[in-house]
């Protein structure tokens, strides 16, 4: 068995071909001035252009306008949009509708009283990516991952959260997850990917 990889914050070629060579299913480009991995429209774009096609091109937005939101779909060529804010069910819908693609909602899981939240966005979502962080917080740490494993969900889900190679195994055999989320945890300094360290944690994730 082998667990999907999102590298997220991806921006710079370097990071991007170590995500493509390693094998990662998604590169994910974040589109919130307020983050560290902050990449241009006009930089997602070219880098874009180095993306396989069996790649999900994922754009990361939070709690961002209609015109921002249809500019950058507009530009860059994304396969998916994640929401990572305060989004609404509502809000999914009228993204879906604004930007023609699928949508990925972010959830916050610090308590399992969070998890009541979810069958609302399940109804709208295409995916769900569950978190311990939202909007510009850097990182929010693990998530309890049993929580996870006692539960399922209509739609496919991914794992973030503090993240690494080191506790990757840990993660998925206490979560259950079939795809995980990763960005400070393959970083050498913040806002910088090291393709080390992406080989290694996409390494890791094959062997699961």
């Amino acid at each position: 068995m082998s667990i999907d990889v999102k590298i997220c914050g991806i921006n710079d070629v370097p990071g991007l071909k170590a995500a493509i060579d390693g094998g990662a299913c998604y590169a994910g480009f974040v589109f919130f001035p307020s983050s560290r991995n902050f990449i241009t429209a006009e930089t997602a774009q070219k880098l874009a252009a180095m993306v396989p096609p069996h790649i999900v091109k994922t754009g990361m937005f939070v709690d961002a306008r209609d015109d921002e939101m249809r500019d950058i779909a507009g530009m860059v060529p994304l396969d998916l949009i994640q929401l990572h804010g305060k989004e609404t069910p509502q809000r999914v819908t009228e993204v879906k509708a604004l930007t023609g693609l699928p949508v990925m909602m972010a959830i916050r899981i610090v308590t399992a009283a969070q998890f009541d939240n979810v069958p609302a966005y399940e109804a709208v979502a295409d995916k769900i990516l569950f978190d311990s962080r939202m909007g510009a917080e850097s990182s929010g740490g693990p998530i309890d991952w049993p929580l996870l494993k006692t539960r399922t969900f209509k739609k496919p889900w991914l794992l973030a959260g503090g993240l690494t190679a080191q506790n990757l195994a840990d993660a998925v055999k206490a979560s259950g997850a079939m795809a995980v989320d990763v960005s400070s945890g393959v970083e050498d300094t913040p806002g910088h990917k090291s393709p080390e360290k992406i080989r290694e944690f996409i390494g890791m994730a094959k062997q699961l």
